[in-house]
């Protein structure tokens, strides 16, 4: 197996120059635009209170849909009809039939 290509002194002086070099374009930065930053600033306020706004909202009306269905649940059901009540209709049915033949 091959050994490396060059000295253990050579990489440590391209690894300490590329190190010093970042610090360089690090510092050689433009600086901070207060402007711009108050700016990003307040469209990522005005973006975090339109999305707690939207989340509101939604949650108004899962809640209205809760109570809506609630307020029908509460909502008397009809009961089945009783067996007289089922014969008494029947009846009904079987007299209105025999006037009508007459």
């Amino acid at each position: 197996m091959a050994g490396f290509k060059d000295s253990f002194e050579d990489r440590a002086a391209r690894s300490q120059a590329a190190r010093e070099k970042a610090l360089q374009m690090l510092a050689n930065r433009a600086p901070v635009d207060e402007a711009e930053v108050a700016r990003r600033k307040a469209a990522q306020e005005a973006k975090e209170a339109a999305r707690a706004e939207k989340s509101a909202a939604r949650k108004a009306a899962i809640a209205q849909a809760k109570a809506d269905k609630a307020a029908a649940a509460a909502v008397p059901v009809k009961a089945a009809p009783t067996e007289a009540e089922l014969k008494q209709a029947r009846d009904e049915k079987y007299a209105a039939r025999k006037a009508r033949k007459g």
